[in-house]
């Protein structure tokens, strides 16, 4: 135990002396200056942060026309106070190593070529579109770039690389398993640009239809990734012929618990080499009523007409049910039920009614409309109005009820009711009505006034 105290310390020695720190009194007093000097020149960087920024972002603000200039300058503004840090730390530096030793101003380079890396390291992370990725790669480089300008990267590299298990062959240490988060995360990383950019390019071409563009979509895309996890292993050194004896128990476990998810990438393949759905179609699955927006690997984007956005599972669309608009044709036929009177002549209804229908912008001349009696009812004789929309991802409810409204307007100037129900009340004795509230009384008329005679006594 006191041989590793003694080690630690010694090497924690020898890396003080690396920065310039040592136990004299001169040592340590120049230390404290470089330390005080680290600590001046962060807050003149937070003063030129609040003093400059707002005129900074005035100016960002001023340009137009050029989203990815100002998707940049908006990164950079936010680091401002770190670039400002960088700045004056490399000035001090300068300034130091013309009026004292260099190994007085150790310190202060060191900080400097830390907020340097740091600015360099963050602004180059946003690149990475996923945040989470984004991050650790960030703090990932950062940590590598901290050990190297401090001179602790080989020491903590032998550290990790000491210490590790043995497994079939394989000699797991932290080490190893560092480069393999590391390596694969790049690669994955890679193989998913590739990959969408490849997506990219299938989609714009004109010689394939939809269904085969997401279809090579995918293929490509799991094709990448394969081969991306492979080489990565391949590239730390890891032995795949090692892993052999757990691949069977592994394959078990994720067959088990990936039972739902495999169902479901299967049956996207599935659909998308049948082609009975594919992006664009109006489908209606249960309740649910809209446009396929995305065949994903996993579900089926479906985009109602109040703008929900349904992500149905790819193994419901296989067993259950679905309504597909527009699979081998895109007419749709809609129907309209009404009744009128036995006052008006069903030809002059049928004709009406065909009439009306053909007005409306989305209704087809070709079939036309037609209309046909269904019923003799009590009341009245009930037709039934059909016509054909190319639309339907429009919606139908909404041309419905246009040609509803048409509909009425058309019987209505013609003199043609449409009969509704009345109920006649019969009394079979007599009703005694009783009030709830007493009477008003009658209101007294005023009684005139006598006139009296000039001569009371007569002539």
């Amino acid at each position: 135990m006191s041989d590793l105290m003694t080690e630690v310390s010694g090497f924690v020695s020898n890396w003080l002396n690396q920065l310039g720190i040592t136990s004299t009194y001169i040592g340590l007093q120049w230390a404290m200056i470089q330390f005080s000097i680290i600590l001046a020149a962060f807050a003149g960087a937070l003063l030129l942060n609040r003093w400059l920024l707002p005129s900074l972002e005035a100016y960002v603000r001023n340009i137009k026309g050029q989203p990815q200039l100002l998707r940049v300058l908006a990164v950079v503004l936010r680091r401002m106070r770190w670039i400002f840090l960088a700045v004056l730390l490399w000035v001090a530096v300068e300034a130091m190593q013309e009026v004292t030793w260099i190994s007085r101003s150790y310190m202060i380079g060191i900080a400097a070529k830390l907020c340097t890396a740091w600015v360099i390291i963050s602004i180059a992370s946003r690149l990475i579109r996923n945040r989470f990725m984004a991050k650790t790669i960030e703090l990932l480089a950062w940590s590598v770039a901290a050990l190297s300008i401090l001179n602790l990267l080989p020491e903590t590299i032998t550290a990790l690389d000491t210490f590790g298990i043995e497994m079939q062959g394989l000699r797991l240490t932290p080490l190893l398993v560092i480069n393999s988060i590391l390596t694969i995360s790049a690669m994955v990383w890679l193989a998913m640009l590739i990959g969408r950019f490849a997506d990219n390019r299938i989609k714009t071409s004109e010689d394939l239809n939809p269904s085969l563009q997401v279809l090579l979509g995918k293929l490509i895309k799991a094709a990448l990734m394969i081969v991306a996890i492979l080489a990565a292993c391949s590239f730390v050194g890891i032995d795949l012929t090692a892993l052999a004896v757990f691949s069977g128990a592994i394959g078990l476990g994720i067959g088990f618990g990936l039972q739902k998810v495999v169902s479901n990438l299967i049956s996207g393949i599935i659909l998308l080499v049948d082609k009975s759905i594919k992006p664009g179609d109006v489908i209606s699955v249960g309740d649910t009523y809209g446009k396929i927006n995305e065949l994903a690997a996993r579900y089926a984007s479906v985009i109602s007409r109040d703008g929900r956005e349904y992500l149905i599972p790819n193994e419901d669309l296989i067993t259950s049910q679905v309504v597909n608009w527009s699979y081998s044709s895109d007419l749709v036929r809609i129907d309209l039920d009404f009744g009128v009177t036995y006052e008006a002549s069903p030809h002059q209804v049928r004709d009406l009614a065909k009439a009306v229908a053909a007005t409306h912008k989305r209704v087809q001349a070709v079939p036309p409309p037609v209309c046909h009696i269904t019923d003799f009812a009590d009341s009245s004789i009930n037709y039934k109005l059909r016509f054909w929309i190319r639309d339907p991802g429009q919606g139908t409810v909404n041309v419905r009820g246009d040609v509803f409204l048409l509909l009425w307007d058309g019987l209505h100037e013609a003199g043609i009711d449409i009969p509704y129900p009345h109920r006649d009340i019969a009394m079979r004795g007599p009703v005694k009505v009783e009030l709830t509230s007493p009477p008003a009384k009658p209101k007294r008329q005023a009684r005139a006034k006598p006139v009296k005679a000039d001569n009371p006594e007569g002539d």
